[in-house]
């Protein structure tokens, strides 16, 4: 994928989107780029041709994607208050249909690589899972996140478009937001664990993450599979901490408390919180991260496209901390 070649990134906006759009800049990749809004200042700079507006607009879709050779369907509708249901299924499904309808009729064009998420598998019985591992979305996102997938595997061949799938473990890196609450935890004066299972969690940084993507866009054995990329080992959420806490100079003190009253309390938020629109203090699914598995087999990613990660799960936690604290975003000690 080198220069001259003209690629569409969905979700350009976003951490990993920002990543990997930089990278494909740094490559001299003629860059498309989809947003809803302004890009942040950080990538005005950057020669990236931006089309304005949602990526399940047929105009916006058509326009963007004419003459393109990849694709990186990246985007995605998180989580948050104010987030009406159709949204997912228009930013995660409908979305997916435009592009793959948009670059059928294209004869240059050469792969589609989407993003879905490990949360279609849900809670993992017995760890490790793989790729064939059933599929469990245990919420909107996941569960519209599982249908592009499952019609985008469906349909591709019909279309005539050659397409790779990536499921992104939990995604760490000094500019995310998303783990920061965990890394905050872990400064406490004790680290409360809900539950009493082993809570396995898979990382991924984002570093790692984008090099993938961009192997499986042009690797032949990447065509018409699906890759988990994660490290090459899981984590337990109780060692994440202890890590962290030791990063930026913090006792840690782990404390083990029953889950049940936390999952009846966010329900009762989360009931309260949505009619009003408003964020509700505590969720079902933070409640659900510590008390359940999530651990992988990534053997395929390196098997079948010769990609291990560059960073441990050690290393990429130790970084992901000190950015924090170079940000302001946490205190350390040291």
């Amino acid at each position: 994928m080198g220069p001259g070649t003209v690629v569409l990134v969905t979700g350009a906006t976003g951490f990993t989107g920002a990543v990997l759009t930089r990278k494909l800049v740094e490559r001299g990749a003629t860059v498309r780029a989809i947003a809803r809004s302004e890009p942040p200042e950080s990538l005005r700079s950057l020669p990236v041709t931006w089309f304005r507006g949602q990526v399940y607009d047929p105009d916006v879709i058509r326009a963007a994607a004419a003459g393109v050779q990849f694709v990186f369907h990246v985007a995605a509708a998180y989580r948050a208050a104010g987030v009406k249901d159709e949204v997912y299924e228009l930013v995660h499904v409908t979305s997916t249909k435009l592009l793959m309808e948009a670059v059928s009729k294209q004869s240059g064009f050469q792969r589609f690589v989407h993003v879905s998420t490990v949360g279609v598998h849900g809670h993992i019985d017995q760890p490790p899972a793989d790729e064939t591992y059933r599929f469990a979305p245990g919420d909107l996102y996941q569960n519209t996140k599982a249908e592009a997938e499952r019609w985008l595997h469906a349909n591709a061949a019909r279309f005539g478009v050659s397409y790779t799938v990536i499921r992104p473990a939990a995604i760490m890196g000094p500019d995310d937001t998303r783990l920061l609450k965990v890394f905050r935890m872990a400064t406490k004066p004790v680290f409360p664990m809900l539950g009493f299972g082993k809570c396995l969690y898979h990382l991924i940084h984002v570093d790692d993450l984008t090099d993938a993507m961009l192997v499986a866009a042009v690797h032949p054995a990447a065509q018409g599979e699906a890759f988990i990329v994660g490290n090459t080992e899981p984590v337990r959420l109780v060692d994440m901490g202890r890590l962290i806490a030791k990063t930026l100079g913090y006792p840690f003190v782990p404390i083990r408390i029953p889950a049940w009253p936390f999952f009846l309390a966010a329900g009762a938020c989360e009931a309260l919180c949505r009619p009003l629109g408003k964020e509700p203090p505590l969720h079902r699914r933070r409640v659900a991260f510590f008390t359940k598995d999530r651990a992988f087999n990534t053997a395929k990613l390196r098997e079948r496209l010769g990609f291990t990660p560059r960073y441990t799960n050690e290393t990429g936690i130790v970084e992901t901390a000190k950015g924090y604290a170079a940000k302001g975003w946490l205190r350390s000690r040291k």
